[in-house]
């Protein structure tokens, strides 16, 4: 079975959902049947390339908010984050394109080292006091996740490389009716929006797996989203038990 993960590197919520759907994945029987592919969808297309600043002062102008009130939206989300034992610097990261980003996890993929590369450039990404968008960091990144120093560079350098499979995942993500991000589809069969509790994910694979409608799932206040105007629910706080 195949699982498809629409995301992107900017998202809080992506970084939240995969590390829960890797939870959920670990509780499923047939985990060992299942290959997980992660796809593209930019939250921001049309922010300008080498256009980088921090993400508190892109949020409070997009969203019309105060600083003091995009810094607390951002510790809401990161109580979330901790929650599953995920590193989250709040006010840290810088927010630009992430074109150049998805062409180096399209590579990755390529090399059969898309789930190590996208896992150390979120963790980079939002725990670390480093800038994703410096083609430098993103060349190092890319040789921790196992990649060729040259030939990461050489696909950064040309802005044609992946450009395509960029764009396919994005017009898929269009057609499948995804307007956020994360988005789950199972087996091209079903869909998941968020990032939902792990037990909502083991259930989902669990009804894919047996070929039964998933069952709509929603309002228990821990699945969030970024749409694609970049804005990010926020759910209300939670404790788990």
């Amino acid at each position: 079975m195949r699982v498809e993960i629409w995301s992107d590197i900017a998202c809080p919520w992506c970084y939240i959902g995969k590390a829960r759907f890797e939870k959920g994945l670990e509780s499923f029987a047939h985990r060992t049947d299942v290959e997980v592919v992660h796809r593209s969808f930019e939250l921001d297309p049309g922010h300008a390339k080498g256009e980088v600043g921090p993400v508190i002062d892109m949020l409070a102008a997009k969203l019309g908010r105060s600083r003091q009130e995009a810094l607390a939206m951002e510790e809401r989300v990161a109580s979330h984050a901790r929650s599953e034992g995920l590193g989250y610097l709040v006010g840290a990261r810088d927010h630009g394109n992430s074109f150049d980003i998805h062409r180096l996890l399209h590579l990755a993929k390529a090399r059969g080292r898309q789930g190590e590369l996208l896992s150390i450039v979120y963790r980079v990404n939002f725990a670390e006091e480093r800038s994703v968008y410096d083609t430098r960091t993103l060349v190092d990144l890319a040789v921790e996740a196992g990649l060729d120093e040259a030939e990461a560079r050489e696909v950064l350098a040309d802005e044609g490389a992946y450009a395509d499979d960029v764009r396919a995942d994005e017009r898929e993500a269009a057609e499948l009716g995804a307007t956020g991000v994360p988005f789950f589809v199972l087996d091209r069969r079903y869909g998941v929006s968020g990032g939902q509790p792990a037990e909502v994910f083991t259930q989902a694979l669990e009804q894919a797996w047996q070929g039964r409608a998933i069952t709509p799932v929603g309002g228990d206040g821990e699945a969030g989203a970024c749409d694609a105007d970049g804005a990010c629910e926020i759910p209300q706080a939670h404790t788990h038990s």
